[in-house]
């Protein structure tokens, strides 16, 4: 009996042993698997960090390209790798690149790093890289733009409604004004003037105590409204609110168009002489699309309908109440293209009208002094832009009228006296005079400050 109890206890504990071989493997087995999992797990959270750590970086880089583009216009990027982070735990890098991928839209490149431990060399734990488009988007209301030449006004001439901006400087005296007291407007003047002997770098941004100070007013003439200056730091003659000192508002780009697609679209069939476009009484009509070569007078209460846009080899004299008129229907400003050195003139109560839609002209001079590009230049530039700058080829005078109608002198002056309603003056110098009192009414096309933000924004893999 008591060798039975003792058989069966050997085989129990026996059992018990066989079972432990048995399971033991498998016991470490799910151990050596659940410890590869947490070691794996916290690879895998590492690497998770470091993927993190290197998108902030990369966003830190497009946040740093935007701020330095809305600056300046030129910057292409950092051109090398900076640091973001730098601590015990992990180092970051971005690295910006700008490119074109239109004249409205360009191509942020940010390629961001992070380095586990900070000190490592070798190729980054984890890298990425964005491509963010952004755009521009212009801002402003400017009803009177000059380039390099500047702003001249002069005897009782006014602006009023409308901002101002100005590349070169601003000359006022007598009793020149721009705002009202009760509605001041805004004025920009980049002092883009230098070197007061001009060269091949013509036109610059003057240096602090290079030529003067940008605006110069000569008492009792005055500015009601936001003055920013670079360099200027006299802020007499100015109120509501007055100079901003330490502004430094950067040059603006004068309007551009695309003068060749218009001259495409010119055929033999819409070609016509001066002599047959001009008119001294009666209508007339210029078709869409029309050349004319040669000079053209409207005058005499002759009433020309512009249907569309209209390129003019010769001048344009407008006189004695004749007038432009924009077709009734058109939703957008047709352009008037004038290549002679004489451009246009309004003289004697002439008037361009807007249709019903208020819809005015866009007139365009492209004429320039001592270029030999022109009128089909494209740039103009140094003792060719000085030498143009100052000659007039827009002339607006004794009560002359171009309400919601756009006047700009491409690469030379624009002078109005004694005249009414005006939509916009754009010139390389624009110069008011003659008891000028004009209540402006449209904006300079294309033309105000330009900030530049996102479009799209997506990762490359």
């Amino acid at each position: 009996m008591g060798s039975m109890r003792s058989l069966n206890n050997n085989q129990q504990n026996g059992s018990i042993l066989l079972a432990l071989v048995i399971m033991l493997p498998f016991i470490i087995l799910i151990a050596a698997l659940y410890t590869n999992l947490t070691v794996s797990g916290i690879r895998l959270g590492k690497r998770d960090q470091s993927h993190t750590d290197a998108q902030l970086a990369a966003d830190a880089g497009v946040d740093a390209a935007m701020e330095a583009y809305n600056q300046d216009n030129l910057w292409a990027g950092t051109g090398s790798a900076l640091t973001l982070q730098n601590d015990s735990r992990v180092k970051t890098t971005y690295e910006v690149s700008i490119s074109d991928v239109d004249d409205n839209t360009k191509r942020i490149t940010s390629i961001g790093r992070a380095y586990r431990p900070p000190n490592d060399t070798a190729p980054p734990e984890a890298t990425v890289k964005l491509n963010v488009d952004i755009r521009a988007v212009r801002s402003g209301n400017f009803s009177v733009v000059s380039g390099v030449g500047g702003l001249v006004m002069s005897n009782s001439a006014k602006i009023v409604n409308g901002n101002v901006y100005v590349n070169g400087t601003i000359t006022m005296s007598n009793s020149a004004q721009i705002g009202l007291s009760f509605s001041p407007v805004d004025v920009k003047v980049a002092h883009q003037s230098c070197p007061v002997s001009p060269d091949t770098s013509y036109p610059r941004v003057c240096a602090a105590g290079e030529n003067g100070q940008p605006v110069s007013i000569t008492n009792p003439a005055h500015i009601y409204g936001e003055v920013q200056a670079t360099n200027q730091t006299d802020g007499s003659g100015m109120s509501n609110s007055g100079l901003v000192l330490g502004s430094s508002p950067p040059p603006i780009s004068l309007p551009d168009y695309d003068r060749g697609a218009q001259q495409a679209a010119v055929t033999a069939a819409n070609t016509i002489t001066g002599e047959s476009a001009s008119c001294s009484s009666g209508t007339k009509t210029w078709a869409a699309n029309t050349k004319i070569t040669g000079d053209v007078t409207i005058s005499n209460v002759c009433n020309v309908t512009v249907e569309g846009n209209v390129w003019i080899t010769g001048k344009l004299l407008i006189r004695n109440s004749g007038q432009l008129i924009v077709k009734n229907g058109l939703s957008t400003p047709p352009v008037i293209m004038i290549d002679g050195q004489d451009g246009l003139t309004m003289r004697n109560s002439a008037t361009i009208l807007p249709n019903t839609g208020s819809v005015g002209l866009r007139i365009i001079t492209y004429w320039s002094a001592d270029a030999s590009c022109s009128p089909d230049c494209t740039d103009v530039t140094g003792l060719d832009l000085k030498n143009s700058q100052s000659v007039p080829t827009i002339d607006i005078d004794n009560a002359s009228n171009g309400a919601q109608t756009e006047f700009y002198a491409r690469w030379s002056k624009l002078t109005a006296g004694n005249g009414g309603a005006i939509g916009a003056l754009a010139g390389q110098t624009v110069e008011l005079k003659n008891s000028l009192a004009v209540t402006f009414g449209t904006s300079v096309t294309g033309v105000g400050e330009t900030i530049w933000v996102i479009d799209s924004y997506r990762r490359v893999f």
